[in-house]
């Protein structure tokens, strides 16, 4: 019987190829495998502020028309309220109550399930907030909200009402709101953890992103600087991934600040993202007059 001679460094490069295809790390932990960008709707003037209810609705605005929308689980667009109050930034408190930064009068509203309005916060040291973007509800019921200035055509001032662009915080069960950070250039994106003990700003004009600790008071220490860039809005997957936004779409940093993804969304600015969808796999973007969605890997963080 004849041998069959197969060359030593042929076994020698074929199981070096075994070994690193092995050990070759998975190229994109994030985004779901086959998984592109879709535009669901683009019937809009500007779209911001994206959040998800319990069920993984996505409730999200348009702020030149006035209005809140919500993309259903079933994939359906429908309009939530019209007016709203000019809302940017929302998020949902564990009751269930949308917590929105209203600038039609530059304040602060919480919206409950049977859309009735309640102002929270209308000012402070007797002036009008600058215009209040984002907000964030701590699991203990504090609530943290940014607040910079950027011209409104429909206001009748056009001057900053505060003399600096700061981030605010409102104590559980009051409804006195408190500088908390004042020296940022022009804090925007703000999201926290769910264990309520770590809190990111992203300040857009200073170019960089801020984690704080949390303390138990809701006061906040430990200032660190995360990464290099700036962001309109931020949010964060259950791995503690951080989501930012801006000109080229939605860029991912690890929990060590090292960047790992860059979304690229075919708009003039990408303003905000969140996780819904009934399992909360699927990424949503609000992109000028467009909403994306991306399916993923991860599950969001809220």
């Amino acid at each position: 019987m004849k041998r069959l001679y197969i060359p030593f460094s042929l076994i020698l490069s074929v199981l070096f190829l075994l070994s690193a295809e092995c050990q070759q790390p998975e190229t994109n932990p994030i985004i779901a495998p086959g998984a592109k960008l879709q535009k669901l709707s683009g019937d809009f003037s500007f779209t911001e502020g994206p959040a998800a209810d319990k069920k993984g609705n996505v409730f999200f605005t348009d702020q030149p028309n006035d209005r809140i929308m919500v993309w259903t689980v079933d994939g359906k667009l429908e309009t939530f309220l019209q007016p709203a109050q000019r809302a940017n930034g929302l998020f949902f408190d564990k009751s269930g109550n949308l917590w929105a930064c209203a600038e039609d009068k530059n304040n602060l509203i919480r919206i409950s399930r049977d859309k009735k309005i309640e102002v929270v916060a209308e000012g402070f040291n007797g002036a009008l907030f600058n215009g209040p973007n984002d907000v964030w509800v701590a699991p203990d019921g504090g609530v943290y909200f940014t607040d910079p200035f950027y011209r409104r055509n429909w206001w009748t001032h056009t001057e900053r009402p505060q003399d600096k662009q700061c981030v605010y915080f409102i104590k559980p069960g009051t409804r006195t709101p408190v500088r908390i950070i004042d020296d940022l250039v022009q804090p925007n994106g703000i999201i926290g953890t769910p264990d309520g003990k770590t809190l990111f700003v992203a300040d857009i004009s200073g170019r960089k992103t801020w984690k704080y600790k949390i303390n138990p008071d809701g006061s906040l220490s430990d200032k660190t600087l995360f990464c290099n860039m700036g962001s309109d809005g931020v949010t964060l997957d259950s791995k503690g991934n951080l989501y930012l936004t801006g000109g080229n779409g939605v860029t991912v940093f690890d929990p060590s600040g090292n960047q790992i993804l860059t979304i690229q969304v075919p708009e003039k600015w990408t303003a905000n993202v969140t996780f819904g969808g009934k399992d909360r796999k699927t990424l949503f973007i609000t992109a000028s007059t467009g909403l994306y969605s991306i399916r993923t890997n991860v599950k969001g963080a809220y």
